[in-house]
This record gives C-alpha cells, structure tokens and sequence, in this order.
C-alpha cells in the first residue's frame, strides 16, 4: 500500500570470542539486548554494554535510538573475534627472502575497539562506512560496470599522525563484521608499498605484480572477503609526468605494474581497497582517477580533541591512575563519565562554574592544530614528566596536562626553528 510505513531496524553489533555457539546462544543474546533496550528511552549510536552471556565480550549499538523507535526491529551482527595476530608474508626473490605485507584475518581481536577509539568531525566515519558497504553490495549484486562506475577503492589523505591508516584498518574490521554472513572469511591484507619500492629499487614492478597475484589467490575463493590497504601509495603510484627523463624507467614501470593489478582486482567483487598518503599532488592522476572516494583527513576539532582527552581521561578513572571524581554536576549528569560532561554540556554558556572543566577547555584550546598522534601522547607525558605519582586527582592531572601540552608546542616550535636554518644554510651553499 502506498501508505506503508517502512520501520527502520535497530543495528546490533555483538563482540565474541572463541567458543560462542551461535546456534545455541543465540536467542540468550537477543533477549538480554532486547532487555536493555526497552529499559530506556533513547540511546545514543556507539553506545556499548555487557551481557551475562557466555564468550559475548561487548554488545554495541550502532543506530541512534529515540524514544518513537520500535525496538522489536533489531538487525543483529554477531561475530567471533580472530585472536591470531598478523603475519608477515614473503616472497622468494632471488637470493633473498622479501616481506611483500602483512596478513590478518579478521574481525581480529587486536584491531577490536579501534573503530570507537578514532574520533572525526561528526558524520565522517559513518559516511566512509555507508561508502564500503554500497560498494560491496554494487559488486555483489553485479551492477553493469560499463554503465556505473565503481572500483572499490577509497583514498584518505592528510597530514601524518591524523589516523589515516588506523581508519582503514577499522573500517577493514567494520566490513567485515557487517558482511560476515556473506562471507566465511575475511583479510586484511597491508601492503608497506614504501619499504617495497625503495629497497628493490630495479626491480619493484615485478614485486609488485608478485604481491598482487598473492591477493588474486585470496580471492579467488569467492567466500573470502579481502581488504587491501596499500599504506604510503605515493611510493608506487607516482606521478608519471613529474619522473625526470634523467631517472630510471622502473619508476614508471612501477606506477603501470600498478594500474595494471588494480584493473585486475577490480573484476573480483570479493575486493576492497584502501590507500593512504600524505601528499596527493605526487599521486599520479589515473590513480586518482580511479578512486570512488577521495576523503581528506585533518587535525582534529575542538569538539573532536574533547573527546580524544575525555575518552583518554575515562580509562584513567577506569584503572586508577586519575582519582574520580566525588561529586558531579546533577546538571549536567545525564551527559557525564565520571563527572566528564559532554562537549555540548561542558560548552554551554549557562553552565555552573568549575574548575576542572575550565581547565580542560582551555588545554583543548591549546591544543588545536596538533594531530591525533601527538593529542594522544599527551595524558602520558602529563604523568611521566609532572604527575609522577602512582595516583593523583583530576584537578591536578588537567595541570599536568595542561603542562604537557606547553612543552609539546615547544618542543615543536624549537624543531621548526632548527629546521628552518637548516634550509638556510642549505639555500646558502646552493647559492655558492
């Protein structure tokens, strides 16, 4: 009828490990969610639990829930975590022995909690995800090809320590628990295209078809599912119309080898491919051409670098290392971890005063411009160089952090210095 009304599922994702009968622990699995989900009115995407269900390590919600949601829809993916850890694999080339990349299957218990522990702007990563699926499911429903274009091949670029190759890991890990009643098994296959290219310099184009006729045995099960991640993909795709003619041909032989296998892959509908870079303009254009999805990765925001401190802060109430809180805002209670408020809560201009989360606010501001790597050094180089101390209060840690992050820019400002009289004087002799 047309005024059908289509009621959207709630999206269930349930983390097991070695053991879970499937088949005998289902239904347990699906009335305890079903439990705690009827218990409150709305629950926010990302939000994970426990269940008293044998070898069910973690239940997470991956749709936001309102108080109208239906809650007898649930969509679940019930999964078991691999616990071998990645491989290096090896080719025979010549006399020696060449480590090509690393394999893991998945979903692998080392990559478990990476996809939550990666903090964007709001709406980033559930678009790069909603990406990866529908391109699986193009491939799988056998779309025409000659009539809409789609190679499965997802580009991220964007200044170092920004987590470009940790989200290509997670979303390796997310496709292949939403897809694993598709398929039996799934890959990940990381291929350090740097270290390839630079050290068998003469001969890098063979290599390369070598490695990826590796992946075209992997795929040829057409129950696999393999996730390639080429890390650093400007080693071996670079731009062919900036090679000088004083350089080696194998440079652009490279680049061919390259746009070759990925032509190749592109017929397997079991493929999905991830590259990162930092400098896209040496990306050569057909690569780029190429690419369904091109998506910059930047410094965090400030909204972003809150969360990366909070979560941070979170764990270390968790274990001990910062004291919790006594007391709490009831205000601002329905939003707070541990007397941790949210960003919308801890920035809204009626606020109670407090000490503690003026003084995080303001190591949020100054930390804007630096990259995640370096945000997520800080709390430890809080303890290491002013806490020192097995334990220590909340108040007193933020001051530490609050330290950390100073001598951080310092430290920074102090290499650039360096690295600025270092060209100068480079500059200098050039000129002689």
């Amino acid at each position: 009828m047309m005024n059908d009304i289509v009621v959207p599922s709630i999206r269930i994702e349930v983390a097991c490990s070695r053991g879970f009968d499937k088949a005998e622990q289902s239904c347990l699995v699906y009335q305890h969610v079903h439990d705690i989900l009827e218990e409150r009115e709305t629950i926010p995407m990302g939000t994970t639990f426990t269940i008293p269900v044998p070898f069910v390590l973690q239940v997470e919600v991956c749709t936001n829930i309102d108080q109208y949601m239906e809650r007898s829809k649930l969509q679940f993916n019930i999964y078991v975590l691999q616990e071998s850890p990645s491989v290096a694999e090896t080719l025979n080339h010549g006399k020696e022995e060449v480590e090509i990349s690393q394999h893991m299957l998945l979903p692998s218990m080392e990559l478990h909690g990476l996809w939550e522990s990666l903090i964007y702007e709001e709406g980033i990563k559930d678009s790069m995800l909603s990406f990866a699926e529908s391109s699986m499911l193009f491939a799988r429903k056998g779309v025409d090809t000659n009539l809409i274009t789609c190679n499965r091949l997802a580009l991220f670029h964007g200044p170092p320590g920004t987590g470009k190759t940790s989200l290509c890991k997670a979303i390796a890990q997310k496709l292949a628990i939403r897809l694993n009643v598709e398929y039996r098994h799934s890959h990940l296959v990381e291929i350090n295209s740097h270290s390839l290219f630079s050290r068998w310099f003469s001969e890098s184009g063979k290599l390369v078809q070598k490695v990826f006729s590796e992946i075209v045995g992997l795929l040829e099960d057409k129950h696999s599912l393999v996730c390639v991640l080429v890390d650093e993909v400007e080693s071996i795709a670079y731009a062919r119309d900036r090679i000088s003619s004083n350089e080696p041909s194998d440079s652009i032989r490279v680049v061919n080898a390259v746009l070759t296998q990925l032509d190749r892959l592109r017929h397997f509908p079991n493929v999905f491919i991830l590259a990162t870079t930092n400098i896209t303009d040496s990306i050569d254009v057909a690569f780029l051409d190429r690419a369904d999805f091109v998506q910059y990765i930047g410094h965090p925001t400030e909204r972003a670098i809150y969360e990366i401190y909070r979560t941070a802060l979170h764990n270390l109430q968790a274990i001990g290392i910062v004291e919790k809180e006594g007391k709490s805002n009831r205000r601002l209670s329905a939003s707070t971890v541990d007397g941790i408020p949210s960003y919308e809560d801890a920035t809204e201009p009626g606020r109670a005063s407090c000490t503690t989360l003026d003084i995080l606010l303001q190591i949020v501001k100054l930390s804007a411009g630096q990259s995640g790597r370096t945000l997520r050094k800080v709390p430890f180089l809080a303890h290491a160089l002013f806490v020192k101390k097995e334990t220590d209060s909340m108040l007193n840690f933020l001051t530490a952090m609050r330290q950390a992050i100073r001598k951080v820019q310092h430290d920074k400002h102090l290499l650039e210095k360096d690295h600025s009289s270092v060209e100068a004087i480079s500059a200098g002799i050039s000129s002689l």
